[in-house]
């Protein structure tokens, strides 16, 4: 077997599961699911049949990924966190033809109960704060936070937070990393090392 998988989760014919990915304790996987490599699926993890999820994500304990939702690689989804796939569900009407496709691009980090709205895309390498509410799309790089959530900053691919304004012109680089970041209206940019 290319990866582990707990004795108590359950995984359906057909998933992929990438090499050296970490399925935990009563996960369940549908057998549609696509899985990249190094991947864990922390506790009580659901993952639905039209889901991808990208290489060396981390999804933490009890996080629910639902059809139509779609994960680049290095995504971080923290414990308990909530993807939703229809936009006004109802128990008595059937909606399954109405999905609403969600975007996580690479890097991104989803904090702790926070809920991402169907249909909204996150940016490369944004970072959502515990508990926010995202009913929009993302920036990449943008720090999100609040109900509904708004963007309060800008996040390094380290981690940290940037000292530059919302919008406007600006530079700025990460204490950590030393990568230089490069504002020019709203649209932050990591200039490639030479």
């Amino acid at each position: 077997m290319s990866h582990y998988q707990h004795p108590s989760a359950i995984v359906d014919d057909g998933a992929q599961i990438g090499e050296g990915s970490r399925v935990w304790h009563f996960v369940h996987v549908c057998g549609g699911a696509k899985i990249g490599q190094g991947v864990s699926l922390g506790q009580g993890v659901f993952v639905g049949n039209k889901v991808v999820i990208g290489d060396h994500c981390k999804i933490q304990n009890n996080v629910s990924v639902y059809d139509n939702v779609s994960l680049e690689d290095g995504v971080f989804c923290g414990p308990s966190m909530v993807f939703t796939n229809v936009y006004n569900p109802r128990s008595l009407i059937e909606r399954k033809n109405e999905y609403r496709d969600t975007l996580v691009k690479r890097g991104a980090t989803l904090g702790a109960n926070c809920t991402i709205v169907c249909g909204a895309t996150i940016g490369e390498f944004a970072f959502v704060g515990a508990g926010a509410v995202v009913n929009k799309d993302v920036p990449a790089y943008a720090l999100m936070v609040g109900v509904p959530a708004r963007q309060i900053g800008w996040m390094s691919e380290f981690g940290e937070q940037l000292d530059l304004p919302l919008s406007g012109q600006g530079i700025a680089l990460c204490e950590h990393s030393g990568a230089r970041y490069v504002l020019e209206g709203t649209v932050l940019r990591k200039e490639s090392a030479e």
